[in-house]
């Protein structure tokens, strides 16, 4: 072989050589570059955070360009542990809550209104009990330090009773439900769907709700503030999907309720039922929400208010910090 050919035979070999060596150098920068993590987003049972499923079932969280690990729990408890320890970098909580959390030191944000509760968290009751003030000495179970205890303190507040009038029997949410079904308990704080399970006791009636105390209960996406801090382009993706998850709940009601209905665990008859008791925010609805006001719609105002109430009662040591919770710029951005 004549040496010119040869040493076009090495030059060639050689720039292969470099090619393939480039390729496996990329190749393996390639794997050493970490996928975007998932934002860890807890939701559990309660009429105003079933369409977190469809967002997920829609693939509406990858159409806005955001990864989310959705994750559901059986008890409400459990997941603001969860988003205390952690765990979630975002929950689907109530204001009360979330102060009650952040009294106890946890620091959270709000970002985004589901809903307010308009008849969906009752405190129903066993026959017999005609009033508020027919449950002085009775056995009354609720899950302990939750939205339904304080709508519970509320109902005996305004009857001028106190939790030491009654026998507090401290049960999750479902076991509650079932223990006052199973004639246990006298009456019983619940929230939707499991108000559905409560009612199947023979005679028993709702004895006062939400509705008695409007805008007492409201249901929001929390976050901690370190994740928001840092990912403020997330959160903000994230908020853009629920909008356009009410969007797609309303062009397709049919199979949209399909998927509430069964995530609910119940049927889509019932499901309907459960629409009067949750006043789902629209858009501007939700930034009214975050403006300061004179009444219990108002976020800061209701803030205020609950966190003296939690204190008054011996829910919480001292007032949550309340400076920098909520966060209107992700509703705000929404187009």
């Amino acid at each position: 072989m004549p040496p010119s050919l040869r040493s076009s035979q090495r030059k060639r070999l050689s720039a292969l050589l470099a090619l393939s060596l480039i390729t496996v150098s990329l190749g393996g920068c390639g794997k050493s570059v970490p996928a975007d993590p998932p934002v860890r987003i807890g939701y559990s049972a309660w009429p105003g955070w079933f369409p977190w499923k469809v967002s997920e079932e829609k693939g509406l969280f990858s159409a806005a360009g955001v990864p989310v690990k959705l994750t559901w729990f059986d008890g409400y408890l459990d997941s603001i542990n969860a988003l205390n320890a952690g765990q979630l970098d975002c929950n689907s909580q109530t204001l009360n809550d979330t102060l009650s959390s952040m009294a106890g030191g946890a620091d959270l944000q709000v970002v985004l209104t589901n809903d307010i509760s308009t008849g969906n968290d009752q405190i129903i009751a066993a026959p017999g009990i005609k009033s508020v003030q027919d449950l002085k000495g009775k056995k009354i179970a609720v899950e302990e330090g939750t939205v339904d205890h304080y709508l519970l303190l509320l109902g005996l507040s305004k009857a001028r009773l106190s939790q030491s009038d009654i026998t507090f029997v401290p049960l999750e949410t479902g076991a509650a439900a079932a223990a006052f079904v199973a004639g246990k308990v006298d009456a019983v704080g619940v929230f939707a769907p499991f108000t559905t399970q409560a009612l199947k006791r023979p005679g028993s009636k709702v004895l006062f709700s939400s509705k008695d105390f409007p805008g007492a209960i409201s249901d929001h996406l929390v976050c901690r503030r370190d994740f928001v801090s840092q990912h403020p382009d997330k959160v903000q993706k994230i908020v853009n999907t629920w909008f356009a998850t009410l969007q797609e709940i309303k062009a397709n009601p049919a199979p949209s309720l399909a998927i509430l209905s069964k995530r609910a665990g119940v049927s889509e008859a019932d499901y309907k039922l459960y629409d009067a008791g949750t006043t789902i925010y629209s858009l501007a609805e939700n930034r009214q929400a975050f403006r300061p006001g004179t009444s219990m719609t108002a976020l800061p105002y209701a803030a205020q208010q609950i966190s003296g109430f939690l204190k008054a009662i011996g829910m919480a040591k001292t007032p949550p910090q309340l400076e920098g919770l909520f966060q209107p710029q992700f509703v705000d951005a929404v187009k």
